[in-house]
């Protein structure tokens, strides 16, 4: 078994990942060391010769170790039923999460399981620990943004969203803002909150998770959770038109709502609530702000080279690209930075832009032209000074 990951050989030291009999052993050794490593999910990837095995860190999958075919089956067999999966149906899709006795660390470990022609595959989500969480001084937000931000989170009603693709950090940015809530009103506010999953265990905080196989969606949370008296609610996800209503319903009947939204930009965010059915009055009246992110990786300080070709067209004065070295695994990046945007909805322009149903690109020009700092503003920032690279910028954002 090839073992591309070379530090592999010693945490596996003592066991035989191709033996039927070590499985379980082995298996518990790959997730320990995604964790530390500081993974975010685990691959099991069945091919016609064998069982690849990649990981996600710092946003990009990489390949980890190949496993022998004889014991392919094994692996994922193993991880259902430590994540009380049913073993014998592996034809269907089946989610679940591993028991406590194989955690560690306060670490959420989620498994989904998925039928292919070449065996069943396995995802390993790897949520971090409760204490890991940050504050929003922690998160690298430029100073303007953050202080418009803490602005939004003083307010008594209304909706902040943090938009962004998957894996872009707006979980993480959700608990920042929670946090600092806790830090500032913990005694005299109400704070609650409807998770799918719960990530962190926030004190003072009462936290529920979702359970739509027993009819306990979002929508039914929400309507419930309204007659508890919240002074601020956090929904996980606003997915659909139902979740989408009532959380403007709950923003302009004085709660401050914080929520994340998959979507590209600010613009992007605004055009598409407007698409799920929210009505441009509702909209302009209870959205306070969109906080639009994406992680783009950071160049390793240890073997960044100035760069002899262009900036692939970004307008950049200089930039640097990346060499690889020990230190970042040759790999030339080490750890990820946030590239946002705030769209703050006090700025000229913007309830005229909505009432009107001014698509995504009309809205953002509106707002820079008012004096918003677009990714695109960040993002050369961020290659001028050297923290990334112009094809981690392309990588993550594009030609658009």
């Amino acid at each position: 078994m090839p073992l591309i990951e070379p530090r592999l050989a010693d945490v596996l030291s003592g066991a035989d990942p191709n033996s039927p009999n070590d499985v379980g052993e082995v298996l518990l050794r790959l997730l320990r060391f995604a964790q530390q490593q500081g993974a975010t999910d685990l691959h099991f990837r069945p091919q016609p010769d064998g069982l690849l095995v990649s990981w996600r860190r710092d946003g990009v999958a990489q390949p980890l170790a190949r496993f022998s075919a004889e014991v392919a089956a094994n692996y994922v067999g193993r991880l259902k039923v430590m994540s009380g999966l049913l073993t014998y149906r592996v034809e269907i899709p089946q989610e679940g999460r591993l028991r406590a006795e194989f955690l560690q660390d306060g670490v959420e470990v989620r498994v989904a399981t998925f039928p292919t022609i070449h065996g069943e595959r396995a995802v390993v989500r790897l949520f971090v620990a409760s204490g890991r969480y940050l504050h929003l001084e922690d998160l690298g937000l430029p100073q303007d943004e953050r202080e418009a931000l803490q602005n939004m989170l003083w307010e008594t009603g209304g909706l902040v969203l943090i938009s962004g693709p998957a894996g872009s950090g707006k979980t993480t940015t959700a608990y920042a803002c929670l946090r600092y809530l806790l830090r500032h009103f913990a005694e005299e506010k109400i704070l609650l909150t409807l998770e799918d999953p719960v990530e962190a265990v926030l004190p003072s905080v009462g936290q529920s998770e979702v359970r739509p196989s027993a009819g306990f969606d979002y929508v039914t949370g929400l309507k419930s959770l309204l007659r508890h008296d919240p002074d601020v609610l956090m929904v996980g996800e606003i997915r659909d038109r139902g979740t989408a209503e009532i959380v403007f319903q709950a923003a302009l009947t004085g709660h401050l709502v914080v929520s994340t939204f998959h979507a590209g930009s600010v613009g992007e965010s605004v055009s598409r609530l407007l698409d799920l059915g929210i009505e441009p009055f509702v909209l302009q009246s209870g959205l306070l702000g969109v906080l639009s992110q994406r992680l783009v990786r950071r160049l390793c300080p240890d073997c960044r080279r100035p760069a002899e070709q262009d900036a692939l067209g970004l307008p950049v004065a200089g930039h640097f690209v990346a060499a690889g070295c020990a230190a970042c695994r040759q790999t030339g990046y080490r750890d990820r930075v946030l590239l946002i945007e705030l769209l703050d909805t006090n700025l000229p322009g913007f309830d005229r832009h909505v009432l009107t149903r001014a698509d995504a690109r009309a809205i953002e020009s509106a707002a820079a032209a008012a004096g918003m700092t677009t990714r695109w503003d960040r993002a050369v920032e961020l290659v001028e000074s050297g923290v990334t690279s112009a094809v981690e910028i392309r990588r993550v954002l594009g030609f658009r």
